[in-house]
């Protein structure tokens, strides 16, 4: 019997009218319901009615990422489309949110609410110390690491996400941001693309944010996970509660590493994986790890009906 995988979605893979098709359904009506409830915002109308401008703002990304997700796990839970037992679960940054409440650690209202002081958090930070983010294409994972090390010159600069082979988000100061992406083309990258994100997310930009994340996750609960959890920050298993609220934490400020977590379920046996959440940033990126694997998506499964 073939293994399968709930992937959840991060920051990134917004767009305008993403709640749209989940509204169509009672579990989606409900889920938004809750999140506007436990928010005290209308979260269900940015999510169907917000602009590209709107949702690019990471106070409300977050949660808005979060709630379609849910939303749409939901959806295909009741509908019997996805297993029942899955192997594991894994979010892309903010979609370890999603992944925990799917595998009960969290509960939808306690995610919720981390993920708004999250967004607000970040977005503190952000404020303080301002930077961004850049897409290199086509160079592996050394030269890039080398790259940055010679752009430091600059200021703060470093791997962000190791997404797939030949994609590394870099993040950090804008100058020395720039500079990295000047000597990427230099060694060959294939394209070097700025994020449209509003701060150097996963880089020490982000220690404030992640020392005022760790204070609020100290204060919630949480339980081992039901379904099996890889964390983005070690792309290992984590079971016990306190280990996994630490790696929320240490998240913000630390590469994420995608692919290495991809890599660690296809090495358990893992051939099916489910990509929950909107778009589908996940399944281009496992295509370039595993073309192999079977994946498909929320966005695709559910329909207006």
């Amino acid at each position: 019997m073939s293994k399968s995988a709930l992937l959840f979605a991060g920051q990134g893979a917004q767009y305008a009218g993403m709640g749209n098709r989940l509204m169509h359904h009672a579990a989606g009506k409900e889920t938004f319901q809750e999140a506007d409830d436990t928010l005290g915002i209308n979260i269900s109308y940015l999510c169907c009615n917000g602009t590209d401008s709107d949702l690019i703002d990471t106070k409300i990304t977050q949660p808005a990422i979060l709630t379609c997700s849910i939303a749409a796990l939901r959806i295909l839970s009741q509908k019997g489309a996805i297993s029942t037992q899955p192997s594991a679960t894994a979010g892309l940054s903010v979609g370890e949110y999603s992944a925990l409440v799917a595998s009960e650690t969290l509960n939808f209202a306690e995610a919720l609410k981390l993920v708004e002081e999250r967004g607000r958090l970040m977005a503190e930070a952000a404020s303080a110390n301002p930077g961004m983010m850049m897409a290199i294409l086509g160079l592996d994972d050394n030269t890039v690491r080398s790259i940055c090390e010679k752009a430091r010159h600059f200021g703060i600069v470093g791997p962000a996400n190791y997404n797939c082979p030949g994609q590394i988000i870099i993040s950090g100061e804008g100058k020395a941001v720039q500079w990295a992406a000047e000597l990427a083309q230099e060694a060959g990258a294939k394209r070097c693309k700025e994020l449209n994100v509003n701060g150097a997310f996963h880089s020490v930009l982000m220690l404030s944010a992640e020392s005022g994340l760790r204070k609020v996750l100290n204060d919630v609960s949480t339980s081992k996970p039901k379904i099996p959890f890889i964390a983005n920050v070690t792309a290992k298993y984590l079971e016990e509660p306190e280990k996994i609220k630490e790696t929320l934490a240490r998240q913000l400020s630390n590469p994420i590493q995608w692919e290495a977590s991809i890599r660690r379920m296809i090495d358990d046996g893992i051939t099916n994986f489910v990509e929950i959440g909107p778009g589908k940033v996940l399944t281009g990126l496992m295509r370039r790890i595993c073309r192999e694997a079977e994946i498909c998506n929320s966005d695709s499964l559910i329909t207006d009906h």
